[in-house]
């Protein structure tokens, strides 16, 4: 399971965490193209409306976008292509197991280096209904503004 607080993350997907509630996270390996990890080095890529699908025995990210090197050369791939996730093959069945079963999804949450080499932390969610993302967002408010008190008060 991937414990990226201290790893500074190249991108993240806010909206996951708006539109889901997030269980579980694991860290899969990214299986890329040399002008795709240059460009991911700059933060040109955007998760906003990836999901994951597992497909014989496979795991792959559907809707990432990783915009093209501006430097790079006709060996350039197309942003859109749907990338292989490299895990082991044991976390890839008990994902499609639970994801069958209970109705849950995979969703991308966040790219991030580690020893020079692109992760993808991985999401196992359940979709909020609209009350659920209402009060999340009341929440947030009113941390928010306790936050501000507090600031103001020193």
């Amino acid at each position: 399971m991937a414990k990226g607080n201290d790893i500074p993350k190249v991108a993240q997907n806010k909206k996951a965490y708006h539109d889901y509630f997030v269980l579980e996270t694991y860290e899969a390996g990214i299986e890329l193209f040399g002008t795709e990890v240059k460009s991911i080095r700059k933060g040109k890529v955007n998760l906003k409306d990836s999901w994951c699908s597992i497909e014989n025995g496979e795991i792959f990210a559907n809707g990432m976008h990783i915009s093209p090197y501006e430097h790079g050369n006709i060996f350039n791939r197309d942003p859109m292509r749907v990338k292989r996730l490299l895990m082991h093959k044991r976390e890839i069945n008990r994902l499609f197991g639970v994801t069958k079963q209970q109705g849950l999804t995979l969703i991308p949450l966040s790219v991030y280096f580690v020893n020079g080499r692109a992760k993808l932390e991985i999401g196992l969610c359940k979709g909020k209904k609209n009350y659920d993302k209402r009060e999340d967002a009341a929440r947030r408010d009113a941390k928010r503004d306790i936050e501000r008190e507090m600031r103001g008060r020193n």
